[in-house]
């Protein structure tokens, strides 16, 4: 890859500062660990942890028509935000595949930001593009922005120490705005860890003060800075998805078990006759949680899945889980075969490993 192709955020420096080290994820370099995912990774559950999310793409769509226009686009119901409510959704193709999932929330009346995955920004800032309608503007704004996730049990705490002892938190969903040392910033009750936590944007040029503050006032609550090591661990734990490897524009959401997401109801949207189609007829394939049954490798991404000899599909996600000391991992198997305590077998380098079929996540307090 290109020099030029190579993407830092306005927090590049800090990472740099704080010894982390750093892989290119998605075009940008990123910290993929500061001390050890582990440790990383347990801070969250337990205490408090941050992470760079500047990345991730920021678009803000607005004008008349705007909201009407995103529920065409979006798989859920668009129509049923407040105002400063986001929630979870999918940008599909014609096919019904994932492009990209994402959080819509709604600013204002007619005015929407929409934060995705970095590695999709251009993709999706086009695809929006080459389906905008004259009367609303879309703007790709993530130059601008700067942001963090911080995460964990102490996350209140947190809060009242960089906002003050009276500001409450936002309802989960919900994104409000908040003063901070002569500035404004973007406070949204978000996550992708299973803990409680937020997810904070603010002016790229305010990104290092907002770091250093937080890392400052958190100390007392151990907090530590988080890498994308500790990002996959945890989310793996909980059976969130990771575009690129779980979900992709070869799948939809009713394959990779997110239909909760998806409102069939709405009239039209792009791709509602693909995920019709699947939901009658039922999906070929199902993206289902695994762990593993004894100690040994962890399972990758790519490996075969196999029941009683038959290979069934292929591992998406996998790793060794920090809270469960425990091979997991995700992946596509054919839809008789994804059951619940099914017994199945990875092969991890020509050797099968037998593991279990379970319930989501597989991690619980």
């Amino acid at each position: 890859m290109s020099e030029a192709a190579q993407k830092c955020t306005p927090l590049y420096d800090e990472h740099v500062r704080l010894g982390a080290k750093i892989i290119l994820f998605g075009g940008w370099l990123m910290p993929v660990q500061y001390t050890s995912i582990v440790e990383e990774h347990h801070a969250v559950r337990k205490n408090v942890g941050i992470f760079d999310i500047s990345h991730m793409g920021q678009l803000i769509a607005e004008g008349s028509g705007a909201r009407a226009w995103l529920n065409f686009m979006l798989t859920n119901n668009v129509d049923k935000l407040q105002i400063r409510q986001g929630q979870y959704t999918f940008l599909l193709n014609e096919h019904g595949g994932i492009i990209d999932d994402l959080i819509v929330y709604r600013i204002d009346d007619e005015k929407f930001l929409l934060v995705v995955n970095a590695s999709r920004t251009g993709e999706d800032f086009d695809w929006l593009k080459k389906h905008l309608p004259g009367h609303v503007e879309l703007e790709n704004r993530s130059a601008d922005f700067g942001g963090v996730a911080i995460q964990g049990p102490r996350i209140r705490q947190l809060c009242h120490a960089l906002f003050g002892k009276d500001v409450d938190l936002p309802t989960r969903n919900h994104i409000v705005d908040l003063p901070f040392e002569g500035t404004n910033v973007s406070v949204a009750r978000t996550g992708y860890t299973g803990e409680d936590g937020v997810e904070v944007f603010f002016r790229a040029k305010d990104a290092t003060k907002f770091w250093n503050a937080a890392l400052e006032q958190g100390t007392p609550m151990g907090i530590k800075s988080c890498g994308l090591g500790a990002r996959d661990t945890l989310r793996l734990e909980m059976c969130y998805p990771l575009n690129g490897s779980d979900l992709s524009p070869e799948r939809n959401p009713i394959e990779a078990g997110l239909g909760f997401f998806v409102d069939l109801t709405k009239p039209n949207f792009i791709g509602r006759d693909m995920l019709l189609r699947t939901k009658e007829r039922g999906p070929r394939e199902k993206l289902v949680p695994f762990r593993m049954k004894e100690k040994g490798p962890p399972p990758r991404p790519h490996y075969a899945v196999f029941e009683n000899s038959e290979r069934i599909g292929e591992v998406t996600s996998g790793t060794i889980s920090p809270s469960l000391n425990w091979g997991v991992g995700m992946a596509y198997v054919s839809a008789p075969h994804a059951k619940i305590g099914a017994q199945i077998d990875i092969e991890i380098r020509g050797q099968k490993f037998p593991a279990t079929i379970e319930k989501k996540p597989l991690y619980r307090k």
